[in-house]
């Protein structure tokens, strides 16, 4: 008991100490209460006072804004009434314009009008005059028809016959006379030309086959080339696409293609197979790509070549390979290559006798053909081919133009491009440079004697030297000696204008009268 009293006593001081304590700390929770009701009433009376200045700062601002608008309010009413008057003003002023003007007009009707009338009465005496000399007039032609004895109209008729049939008679011989002219100074200055350019330039005929001859030095080489069952020949004919003829020709195998190229690569492979000894399939399709590879590369050392030779500087390496594949190939029988530099040399003293620029006409005389050539097969002629792939590579527009302009089929817009169609035709037209093809030949001259013959009082027509002149017989009675001149220069015209012929062609009209008689 004792042991617990001490105990007890310390519960019951720590009681009484919370006690004391809560009452200590109601009496401050109290006074803390009182002063925040103290500080809220002072907050409140402070936000009213201020509420109400804010109240009367905002209407005094309402008035000054109102009082602001209805200033400006006043002042747009001023102006639109000013705007309004200012547009009645002008009406008015239209107004009085326009009455004015109606006033103008009446008074010009009535001018008008008595105008009209002083017009209308001296029309009627016009007419009256007109009457009496339109009277006058056919008595007049009546005492002259009968005087003539030949009516008004037959009479125009005659007259516009008569004057037709001279004009045409002068007109034809003005015609004839002029063109007669200018053919002759054209002729003799552009025979001048021509015969200094050709003296200037020697040319090869080289004349193209379909087929190679190749020399064997014995016919024992035969059956190696043939293989067993004849594989190395098949393997040959397929590697390049030539057809090998081996037959009873002594020491000689044939080649036949249309394509030169593939001849010559054909020729040097089976050369270098018969020099090495060793012919069979591998062989044979590696000798041939190795040929290849070597014909291009030749290929190119003759288009720099002839470049070279030419004078030409700054070719694309596209159009020097082209020149040089010319090598390989034959327009008409004619060795292309030997064509082109040919036109090249002629554009060249062609152009130096115009006194045009030398080097730009041999270049586009070298260029005109490189169409005939195409890697890919197309469409297009090869003179609007040449012209795009000289496009394409950069060429000058003149060049360009005179490629595809050389057969007209392009309008030319530059002088060089008449001489490079002029030298092109001096080189194919010159003997033994082309073949031709003897029904094309027959046909041509057909052509001619036929388009003679069309003409009326054409008995006989004669195409004569190789297609060169043509020489028309006419009948005596149907066809005078004036006319004789109109038939000779309209067949020329035709023949110039429809028909397609190398060089030129000589008409001549024949017309003669024969008197016949038997003495018995």
């Amino acid at each position: 008991m004792e042991q617990l009293l001490p105990i007890i006593i310390g519960a019951i001081a720590l009681i009484v100490g919370i006690v004391l304590g809560k009452i200590l700390f109601a009496k401050n929770t109290k006074k803390q209460v009182e002063t925040a009701e103290q500080q809220a009433q002072k907050i409140i009376s402070d936000a009213q006072i201020q509420a109400e200045t804010i109240k009367k700062e905002k209407q005094l601002e309402a008035k000054e804004r109102f009082v602001q608008l209805k200033s400006e309010h006043d002042k747009e009413v001023f102006q639109r009434n000013q705007k309004i008057s200012d547009a009645e003003n002008r009406i008015k002023q239209k107004e009085q314009a326009i009455n004015q003007k109606d006033q103008n007009v009446e008074r010009i009707i009535k001018e008008n009008e008595a105008i009209k009338e002083t017009l209308n009465r001296q029309i009627e005496v016009v007419n009256i005059k007109r009457t009496e000399l339109e009277k006058h007039q056919e008595e007049h032609i009546r005492r002259l028809e009968k005087v003539a004895e030949l009516s008004a109209e037959d009479a125009k008729a005659q007259l516009i016959d008569t004057l037709r049939q001279e004009a045409n008679s002068q007109a034809l011989i003005i015609q004839q006379e002029i063109v007669d002219d200018a053919r002759l100074r054209a002729n003799k200055e552009a025979r001048k030309i021509i015969i200094q350019t050709i003296q200037r330039t020697a040319a090869e005929q080289a004349i193209e086959n379909a087929i190679t001859v190749f020399n064997l030095e014995s016919d024992e080489i035969k059956g190696s080339i043939i293989g067993r069952e004849g594989r190395n020949i098949r393997a040959i004919e397929a590697a390049t696409g030539v057809d090998l003829i081996v037959d009873d020709t002594p020491e000689a195998i044939i080649l036949s293609s249309f394509d030169p190229l593939r001849r010559e690569i054909a020729r040097l492979s089976l050369q270098r197979l018969v020099a090495d000894g060793r012919i069979h399939p591998a062989r044979i399709e590696e000798v041939v790509e190795k040929t290849r590879k070597q014909l291009e590369e030749q290929i190119i050392e003759i288009g720099e070549r002839t470049v070279i030779e030419l004078g030409i500087h700054g070719l694309h390496k596209e159009l020097v390979r082209i020149v040089g594949k010319m090598r390989f190939r034959s327009s008409y029988g004619q060795n292309l290559l030997m064509h082109s530099r040919e036109v090249a040399n002629l554009c060249g003293v062609m152009a130096a006798e115009l006194g045009m620029n030398v080097k730009l006409a041999k270049r586009a005389g070298l260029l005109h053909d490189i169409g005939k050539v195409p890697d890919d097969e197309t469409e297009l002629s090869h003179a609007l081919l040449g012209m795009k792939l000289a496009e394409k590579y950069g060429e000058n527009p003149a060049v360009c133009n005179a490629i595809g302009a050389h057969h007209d089929e392009v309008e030319m817009q530059y002088v060089i491009s008449p001489v490079v169609q002029a030298c092109d035709s001096m080189s194919g037209a010159r003997p033994g440079a082309r073949r031709e093809i003897m029904q094309q030949y027959l046909q041509r001259i057909k052509d001619l004697e036929n388009l003679a013959l069309a003409y009326q009082g054409v008995e006989k027509a004669y195409a004569i030297q190789a297609g060169r002149e043509l020489r028309v017989i006419v009948e005596a009675d149907k066809v005078s000696d004036g006319e004789s001149d109109k038939l000779s220069f309209e067949i020329a015209q035709k023949i110039q204008t429809e028909m397609t012929y190398p060089g030129q062609i000589k008409v001549t009209v024949i017309r003669e009268k024969r008197a016949v008689n038997v003495a018995r």
